[in-house]
């Protein structure tokens, strides 16, 4: 966990006499006691969670089992979201979670208890799928998201739990201790958020990792290499400007993508080529994620955004020159 940075003191209507002032020091902005630290930040609970190397040893084992039971490419495929183009979770999540929110809104209102058992039902059913491609997701991921994926999927799984329990006692006549339940469950599902939050946007978890090709590299062609200067059969990485590029030679045909991952940035100039029927692949090092060398379109997972992939031709010369492909 990283130390908090000290707020600095600023001259102004704040503290009129200025920082070199010890009274106006100490008297300063009040401060609340969310800021003083009483109570811990989300995003410090969250950090210790990174940090919390206790947990290890279940993400280890629970990954290869999830791993080994996701050995069919099609069913990986299909939980990883790669014929949608983006990871399958989030939108799957999102059923439950809008589902045992209006259960819990209908339970306010008189004579909706019908429907708040419906809603609470079809909630639960949704929670399947929605954590079987988290799973998938959480299984080809690092170190330290892992950690924050056990946690988030626990909080899930609770979340699922006692919103089954609420539809139980509901159903045996138990309103009261049904709403107090689905409003447990709806807690844990909000606690659960808030990491799959800070496993999205703090520690990139889903989002493409390939290099923003259109930002950095001009349009137009570019000079790369001499074709004399590229081994024959053997992906080699060249640079381009502030780009890196995985570049293919086979006898006079010349390929190119972008050579960090998209699916977590890992070095395809690494990885080994394959076939996928008539087709010469890329099969990234780190976690197999496949992408056609011809265009950059992933022929497996867990990636599930396009490698950008550059038009190549050779000049008169023998110049390699690439160009990004619109």
């Amino acid at each position: 966990m990283s130390p908090s940075r000290p707020r600095p003191f600023s001259r102004g209507a704040g503290n009129p006499r200025g920082t070199d002032d010890p009274a106006a020091q100490q008297q300063g902005p009040p401060r609340s006691r969310w800021l003083r630290g009483a109570l811990p930040r989300p995003v410090t609970l969250a950090e210790r969670i990174e940090n919390a190397s206790v947990l290890d040893r279940v993400t280890t084992a629970l990954a290869e089992a999830v791993r080994g039971s996701l050995r069919r490419r099609g069913a990986a495929d299909l939980l990883h979201g790669v014929p949608l183009g983006q990871p399958a979770h989030p939108p799957l999540v999102q059923l439950p979670i809008g589902c045992w929110a209006s259960a819990a809104l209908l339970d306010l209102l008189p004579g909706t208890s019908r429907a708040s058992r419906a809603l609470i039902a079809a909630g639960v059913a949704g929670a399947v799928p929605a954590a079987a491609a988290g799973l998938a997701d959480w299984s080809e991921l690092h170190r330290e998201q892992q950690r924050v994926g056990l946690v988030h999927a626990a909080s899930g799984a609770m979340a699922t739990a006692l919103q089954a329990a609420s539809l139980a006692a509901r159903v045996t006549g138990r309103e009261r201790r049904g709403k107090l339940l689905s409003f447990g469950g709806l807690t844990a599902a909000a606690a659960g958020g808030y990491l799959g939050g800070h496993l999205a946007f703090r520690l990139g978890a889903g989002a493409s990792h390939a290099e923003p090709v259109a930002h950095l590299a001009p349009l137009g062609w570019h000079d790369l290499c001499r074709v004399r200067d590229l081994p024959n059969g053997r992906p080699v990485r060249l640079p381009l400007g502030y780009l890196n590029l995985l570049v293919l030679r086979r006898g006079t045909e010349v390929r190119a993508l972008a050579d960090q991952c998209a699916h977590l940035g890992g070095p395809l100039h690494q990885g080994r080529l394959a076939s996928s029927g008539t087709d010469l692949c890329v099969v990234c090092p780190w976690h197999g994620s496949t992408f056609r060398l011809s265009d950059g379109a992933v022929i497996h997972g867990p990636a599930t955004a396009r490698q950008p992939a550059f038009d190549t031709r050779i000049t008169a010369s023998g110049l390699v020159q690439v160009k990004p492909r619109a």
